[in-house]
């Protein structure tokens, strides 16, 4: 196995955190694609891609979808609101699942460039529906800000212990390892 790539990956993934506060900067376009396409290779079930995402960049529209995500103004800061759309007639059982593997991904791509991100699940689906012309058989899932962080930092936030979150062979038995 790689070390270095290894080391790399863990390092994004434990010092990723959620973002509320943005500096007014762009995100070049390269960036912004190499992010979006972090989404498209996402696995899906079946491969079918249940998934559509609005890139949104004109701040009059992030300002009006930052009020549709429960008043959330902070989210208008952000260069960039990403809004994922799940198509539930393409994957009924699994546009979820699948919607959150993508997303998690650009997450986690735009933390490797330097960007902050927060996962927002609170809004008013209709309101986000009707700014952004989302035929209603689809379904907002999620919306993230993508931007660069406008303050420190934040710290850690705790984890449960290990063994309360991984069982070994059934259930009843705690995972031990090392």
């Amino acid at each position: 196995m790689c070390e270095p790539v290894h080391d790399v990956v863990e390092s994004v993934l434990l010092e990723r955190r959620s973002i509320r506060t943005y500096a007014p900067e762009p995100i070049a376009d390269d960036v912004l694609l190499r992010i979006l396409e972090a989404g498209r290779q996402a696995p899906s079930a079946a491969n079918r891609q249940p998934w559509s995402f609005v890139v949104v960049r004109d701040p009059e529209r992030r300002r009006a979808l930052a009020e549709a995500c429960n008043g959330q103004m902070w989210l208008a800061d952000a260069a960039v609101l990403l809004v994922g759309v799940g198509l539930p007639t393409v994957s009924p059982r699994w546009y979820l699942v699948d919607m959150g593997i993508a997303m998690q991904n650009m997450v986690v791509t735009a933390t490797a460039f330097g960007y902050g991100t927060c996962w927002i699940g609170a809004f008013n689906e209709d309101k986000v529906k009707g700014l952004l012309n989302i035929p209603a058989d689809l379904k907002v899932v999620a919306v993230t800000p993508i931007g660069v962080p406008g303050g420190p930092q934040p710290a850690t936030r705790g984890r449960r212990d290990f063994p309360d979150i991984f069982r070994s062979e059934s259930y009843e038995t705690e995972m031990k390892l090392g």
